[in-house]
C-alpha cells in the first residue's frame, strides 16, 4: 500500500533556503524553540533570531514564550 506524502505549501515571500528550512521545521514539528531549532537545524542562534525576527513581522510565524510557531 502506497503513502501519500501530504505537500506542504512555502508562503510565496520567502526566498532564503534558510528561511524556507526553519519554516519546514516549524510546520513538521509543531513548534520549536531556539535550542530545538539549532540542534535540529544545525544553524547559529544569532541568524534564527534574525530568521525568526522577520517572519515574525512578516505575520508568518508567531512567538508564544519561549518557542515558535506557524501562524495560521
Amino acid at each position: 500500500m502506497q503513502q501519500t506524502v501530504p505537500k506542504i505549501e512555502l508562503p510565496g515571500e520567502l526566498e532564503s533556503p534558510s528561511a524556507k528550512l526553519v519554516y519546514l521545521y516549524l510546520t513538521t514539528h509543531d513548534g520549536a524553540s531556539i535550542t530545538e531549532l539549532q540542534d535540529g537545524l544545525e544553524m547559529k542562534k544569532i541568524s534564527l533570531y534574525s530568521i525568526l525576527g522577520t517572519l515574525c513581522k512578516r505575520g508568518l510565524v508567531r512567538q508564544e514564550a519561549e518557542r515558535y510557531h506557524i501562524a495560521h
